[in-house]
C-alpha cells in the first residue's frame, strides 16, 4: 500500500519570503511529482513576483480567504475568496494582494517542478541576497520560467 501524505493546520515547511508565506503542503513526493501544493498567504499592500509565464507546468490559486489581484497580460481580475484561477503554461501572469486584509491561497503546480523554487528563494535569502525582482528572475529561470516582457 502506498503512504498517504496528511498535513494538519500547523504542518509543512513554511517559507517566509518577505511579505508573503509559502507553506508547503505537497512538494511531490507523495504524488510521484505528478502535483505539488501549497498556501501562500499575502500581507496586506503587497505586490507578488514579477509578472512571468511557465513553460513546463500548469499553476492553479484558490483564494481560501481575502482578495487578490491577478495580472494576466495587462488584464486585471480582482479574486474574492472562493475564486478559482487557473493558469496554462506560457500564460503571463502575477498577483497581488492591494486590500488591507491578509489574503490566503491554495496553490497548485502540476506537475510540482515549481515547489523546489520557494525552496531556492529561501536558501537565496538565508544566504544573505536581497529578494529583488531581478534575482527572483535568475531563480524562476532554473524552472522553466521566464519574464513576461511584453504583454501580446
Amino acid at each position: 500500500m502506498n503512504e498517504v501524505s496528511v498535513i494538519g493546520p500547523d504542518d509543512g515547511e513554511t517559507i517566509a519570503l518577505g511579505a508573503i508565506r509559502m507553506r508547503i503542503l505537497e512538494d511531490g513526493s507523495t504524488t510521484e511529482h505528478r502535483l505539488g501544493m501549497g498556501e501562500i498567504t499575502i500581507a496586506p499592500h503587497t505586490d507578488g513576483p514579477p509578472q512571468h509565464r511557465h513553460a513546463q507546468h500548469d499553476e492553479g490559486f484558490y483564494v481560501v480567504s481575502g482578495s487578490v489581484r491577478f495580472t494576466v497580460g495587462e488584464r486585471d481580475y480582482d479574486a474574492a475568496a472562493g475564486t478559482l484561477v487557473m493558469i496554462p503554461p506560457g500564460a503571463p501572469h502575477t498577483f497581488a494582494n492591494p486590500g488591507d486584509q491578509p489574503a490566503v491561497l491554495l496553490n497548485t503546480f502540476t506537475p510540482d517542478l515549481y515547489v523546489q523554487y520557494f525552496r531556492d528563494l529561501r536558501d537565496m535569502i538565508a544566504g544573505g541576497q536581497p529578494l529583488t525582482p531581478e534575482a527572483t528572475i535568475a531563480v524562476m529561470s532554473r524552472y522553466a520560467t521566464v519574464p513576461a516582457i511584453d504583454h501580446a
